[in-house]
């Protein structure tokens, strides 16, 4: 199945020392989707092209890799 960088809306915590935590995804259509839990953070290269930070998150019940990106964020999607 073909996987195509879709860029995303994301919420973020960013603490006092910088750190990002992305608490929330938010879709085209404005629907908000909570990130239950951040499993891994590490300096990664998508399948999809392009590189940054990713954190391997668990959203309702589904792993999902987010990457940022510079200044931006996408996930790997099956739909453009």
């Amino acid at each position: 199945m073909r996987r195509y960088k879709k860029y995303v809306d994301v919420i973020v915590w960013i603490d006092k020392n910088g750190g990002m935590i992305p608490k929330v995804l938010v879709w085209d259509n404005g629907v908000q989707y909570p990130i239950d839990r951040i499993l891994k953070v590490r300096k990664a290269v998508s399948e999809v092209g392009g590189c940054g930070i990713l954190y391997e998150c668990r959203i309702q019940g589904n792993v999902r890799n987010l990457f940022y990106e510079r200044n931006r964020w996408f996930i790997e999607s099956t739909k453009p």
